[in-house]
């Protein structure tokens, strides 16, 4: 007959399958920041589209906070600072590899920063690329609707900012030493064996 105090065998396979569990909960969490970021800077930034392109002509500058903030509506074939204008198509290619890389990183990620981060960096390249997609002149060769104007600098859009954020905060995540799994970089080993060793930390 079994002691009723000796821990059931099928114990530690079950505690196993919890903590799986919840790794694999956590990191659907993190896949719905990363989405959710995504799409709230892709929907703002085709609304400022519109709205830019329905009630303003082209060339036209609109004080907002003068001298600091105008917009300025003007359709960009180029990078920023009208790079590249004549190989418009070439940064079409770019947006959808770009887009594609972030998407097949989407499932490891295992830390709240890099899922804003990622997500940022997604929903803006996937607004620009709706442009070069839909725009004119012709398919995949569209212009994108910039009209943020400050001092001194180039004419952007929301997707701009929605990039250049997420790829400073990767930057930040970086030199902090937070990885994609919500490691740490340098982080001693955990011993074989001590519970939640192997786990990502939450970050």
């Amino acid at each position: 007959m079994t002691d009723s105090g000796t821990p059931d065998a099928g114990q530690p396979g079950k505690a196993a399958g919890s903590r799986s569990a919840a790794r694999g909960g956590g990191r659907a969490m993190y896949r719905i920041v990363a989405l959710l970021c995504a799409a709230v800077a892709y929907v703002f930034d085709q609304l400022t589209k519109l709205w830019v392109v329905g009630t303003m002509t082209e060339g036209q500058i609109t004080p907002v906070l003068p001298p600091l903030l105008n917009w300025h509506f003007i359709r960009n074939p180029g990078a920023a600072f009208s790079i590249g204008t004549e190989i418009t198509w070439v940064f079409t290619i770019v947006m959808v590899l770009v887009s594609i890389a972030i998407i097949t990183q989407i499932p490891k990620i295992a830390s709240r920063g890099w899922a804003a981060a990622l997500g940022l960096v997604l929903g803006g390249a996937l607004g620009n690329l709706t442009d070069r997609l839909v725009r004119e002149p012709s398919f995949a060769q569209g212009h994108v609707v910039d009209f943020i104007a400050l001092p001194n600098f180039a004419i952007f859009n929301i997707a701009d900012s929605a990039v250049v954020s997420g790829v400073v905060l990767i930057c930040v995540l970086t030199l902090r030493g937070i990885n994609l799994d919500g490691s740490r970089t340098g982080d001693e080993t955990e011993t074989e064996g001590t519970p939640g060793a192997g786990e990502p930390h939450e970050r």
